[in-house]
């Protein structure tokens, strides 16, 4: 899996007047969770859109006062009127622990329903995956090859190698459904055989 690499560093002081001077210079407030200690740090705010403005999902190598550590992003927080990055919490990784994380579907293959002419649906971008980081992937290959018009894959069809999908084994990923063009011209064609 992908990595980046964002060197921070330790907060002195924490609250919402530091918060506020830290953002007001460029730089974000973060916090790094699942260790034995919560570490409050902050980056600048440019190292961060790699991370934050890609389809990808991306290991973090964090570097905070020369102490590096491998972390996921667990949430973000933006101004809701600027849109800029306020707030974010990363997740410690180790070998041994399993950690779930949002992974992005890409489709292979070629649909026959879409080359008669159907419409590809897709319902679900990103499958909740849980695993060590090793095991972990960069996307959900899902092959569309067999995929007619009227049908679906679902997340019951989907399996992954020492992964676990947490969605819901129900839930549709993508479909295929007939285009208004096909509707229209199955219409006329059961009209003409009326007359």
């Amino acid at each position: 899996m992908k990595t980046i690499s964002i060197s921070g560093s330790v907060r002195q002081s924490v609250g919402k007047r530091d918060a506020k001077e830290l953002r007001y210079e460029g730089k974000v407030p973060c916090v790094l969770y699942g260790g034995k200690e919560q570490i409050h740090f902050s980056v600048f705010e440019a190292d961060l859109k790699h991370l934050v403005y890609t389809p990808d999902v991306c290991f973090v190598d964090l570097l905070i006062d020369g102490k590096k550590v491998q972390a996921i992003m667990q949430d973000i927080q933006f101004h809701p009127l600027t849109d800029l990055i306020i707030h974010v919490d990363f997740l410690q990784l180790f070998e041994d622990k399993e950690v779930t994380m949002m992974v992005p579907v890409k489709f292979t293959g070629y649909s026959p329903g879409v080359k008669l002419g159907g419409k590809l649906i897709q319902k679900i971008k990103r499958l909740k995956v849980k695993g060590l980081p090793k095991n972990m992937l960069d996307v959900v290959e899902v092959s569309i090859d067999t995929l007619e018009i009227g049908k679906n894959i679902r997340v019951s069809e989907i399996s992954l190698t020492n992964l676990e999908i947490l969605d819901a084994k129900a839930n549709s990923i993508v479909s295929v459904e007939t285009s208004r063009a096909l509707r229209e011209a199955a219409a006329a064609e059961a009209k003409d055989a009326k007359k």
